[in-house]
């Protein structure tokens, strides 16, 4: 292309090239209105150059010695289609604040760095793209899909404060496509704002995920999709705002995943599912309760920082494994969570809160869960079992709560005391019998092991009688009781 052939415009950008020089078609300030490139239609010929001649520059343009040669634009509107696909890009790509009229199209280029930074654009069509530094699209209004699938960024991705999609399109297919993409070092998109899915699946980024502050729409379906997500430290979502289910499933976060202060909807389905993953810690501070199912199953998570009434109805919990919950609360203020298990009554799900508390030095609390997983299993169970459970737990509390055994003693004991006090039982054999004592002859029939040569000496009759049989029938069921109780601690130890 000769120069004779461009426009005024097209040849400010072409004898800035070589130079790395840039040029600014702005009339006004940063802030100005009249310069919003989502106006960028209406743009004179005066601001317009087509995107033929940007190719042109990219692939054969001028150079000179001794100088590094570069693309740099601001406030221009490009018209026709920019296709670079498969193109090897030797300088530095900077197109911000412009106004594309049609989707660029760099599927497999390689460039060295690609900034569009503040533009608008119909979408951007860069599967496979390969850059040796960063992709900036911050600020970008991008009303269709980004196809970054399968990407190569060597430097950080950023989306801070970009808007993707329209609140009115539905679309099917996803907004921001880098699935199976690597990033080689951070994800930044704070206040970024999405009508429509996201999708993260199987990429590996090597420094951290950073969506503070964003907002992801997408009612009825998966605002966030990033099944296997690899991040090299964390996953920040603070005051993340979603409408729609996020899906981290199976994904590996070494550090924190933070939804502090953030508000998760996905009402009559699933707003959270972040089964099989694999957390450092896992954070819900201050986080507003969740509107949705929440699914952890078989997710491993050293930390686990949530209070209660952030759960939603409905979890499912089956196989999580967690080593410490905070903030450190009573057993009786996270126990209810079992009771909303999706899959029904789950022991492995009370072990595991029961070893959160051991783990914490709790030991009063592990107790009460496990008494707790007791008391639940026994509703699973037939109605003759029950039966014993009840009296299990009513006297000892399943071992769990052993002075209560020592509390029924105490009360029969003074019963039989006071009873056979007041009305001696016959001695068997008169002259040969040992001097009654109505204390020890009611720890006689009370304890089934110990004796003191009073209840086979004496033999009470009429109500007594009946009294003396319940005195051991008593004392049996409390022996059988504690030692069941025993021999489960002792089991579990």
């Amino acid at each position: 292309m000769e120069i004779t052939d461009l426009t005024p415009a097209e040849r400010r950008v072409w004898r800035a090239f070589p130079f790395d020089e840039g040029v600014d078609f702005r009339e006004g300030a940063d802030d100005d209105p009249d310069d919003d490139p989502q106006d960028g239609g209406s743009w004179g010929p005066e601001r317009t150059i087509r995107a033929e001649v940007l190719r042109a520059l990219l692939l054969d343009g001028p150079t000179r010695d001794g100088e590094v040669a570069g693309l740099k634009v601001r406030g221009a509107r490009i018209t026709g289609e920019l296709r670079l696909k498969y193109g090897v890009i030797e300088h530095a790509v900077r197109l911000r604040s412009c106004h594309f009229e049609r989707t660029p199209q760099l599927y497999g280029a390689r460039l060295r760095v690609l900034v569009l930074s503040g533009s608008a654009l119909p979408g951007l069509t860069a599967g496979a793209l390969h850059t040796e530094g960063v992709l900036r699209m911050s600020r970008c209004r991008v009303t269709g899909p980004i196809r970054l699938a399968g990407a190569q960024i060597t430097g950080g991705f950023f989306l801070d404060g970009a808007r993707l999609g329209h609140p009115d399109d539905r679309r099917e297919e996803p907004l921001l496509q880098l699935n199976h993409a690597a990033v080689g070092a951070d994800i930044r998109a704070e206040g970024l704002v999405a009508h429509g899915r996201i999708r993260l699946d199987e990429t590996t980024v090597t420094g951290q995920v950073n969506l503070d502050d964003s907002e992801l729409h997408a009612p009825g379906g998966t605002a966030l999709q990033a099944e296997k997500l690899s991040v090299g430290n964390d996953l920040r979502a603070m005051r993340l705002r979603t409408h729609g289910r996020v899906n981290l499933s199976g994904a590996r976060v070494p550090g924190h995943l933070s939804f502090v202060y953030a508000r998760l909807s996905a009402p009559g389905g699933q707003a959270l599912r972040a089964s099989s993953c694999v957390i450092g810690e896992l954070w819900f501070r201050e986080a507003a309760r969740i509107e949705g199912d929440v699914n952890l199953r078989r997710s491993q998570i050293d930390l686990l920082h949530i209070r209660p009434e952030v759960w939603p109805d409905r979890v499912r919990i089956d196989g999580l494994g967690y080593r410490s919950l905070a903030p450190h609360l009573p057993a009786e203020e996270r126990l209810p969570l079992l009771e909303r298990e999706k899959e029904g009554y789950l022991p492995a799900s009370y072990e595991q809160l029961a070893t959160a508390y051991r783990t914490a030095g709790d030991e009063a609390a592990a107790r009460t869960v496990q008494l707790a997983k007791l008391r639940r299993h026994r509703r699973t169970l037939p109605r003759y079992a029950r039966a014993w459970g009840h009296l299990q737990d009513v006297t000892v509390g399943y071992g769990f709560r052993p002075l209560r055994a020592a509390g029924w003693l105490v009360a029969l004991l003074l019963t039989g005391t006071l009873a056979f006090a007041l009305h001696h039982p016959r001695p068997l054999k008169s002259g040969e019998a040992p001097d009654f004592n109505p204390v020890f002859y009611t720890l006689d029939l009370l304890l089934p092991i110990v004796g003191f040569g009073q209840e086979g000496a004496f033999a009470p009759r009429g109500g007594y009688q009946w009294l003396s049989y319940l005195l051991i029938v008593t004392g049996w069921i409390l022996a059988t009781t504690t030692v069941a109780g025993v021999s489960r601690s002792l089991s579990r130890q």
